[in-house]
């Protein structure tokens, strides 16, 4: 079992950054893929970057790439989100994420969500 909860979130002006925060108890959290899902007002949720338990290998959707950089503190229990150059289409509530497989990244295949935290960027 995973608890996993967000911080971070918040509201900002287009151009700016904010990094969110994903704590998650449970021994068993090194072993998991971390990802970022987003869900936007209206529409679905989506992925948005994954992370291998090692941290080697890190995937980027294509809308925030370059952008937004996922990383993960295993000592720590933590994963987080940089996001930087933000844009008014990025407003959505931000989900973290332990996956069934890395190689899996649609909400069928998450073990374990957050509870979300919003993000504003305004124009």
């Amino acid at each position: 079992q995973v608890q996993l909860v967000e911080s971070g979130g918040g509201l900002v002006q287009a151009g700016g950054s904010l990094r969110l925060s994903c704590a998650a108890s449970g021994r068993t959290f090194s072993s998991y893929a971390m990802g970022w899902f987003r869900q936007a007002p209206g529409k679905e949720r989506v992925f948005v970057a994954r992370i291998t338990w090692s941290g080697n290998f890190i995937y980027d959707a294509d809308s925030v790439k370059g952008r937004f950089t996922i990383s993960r503190d295993n000592a720590k229990n933590t994963v987080y989100l940089q996001m930087n150059s933000l844009k008014p289409e990025d407003t959505a509530v931000y989900y973290c994420a332990a996956l069934r497989t890395p190689f899996i990244v649609t909400t069928n295949g998450v073990a374990y969500w957050g509870q979300g935290t919003q993000v504003t960027v305004s124009s």
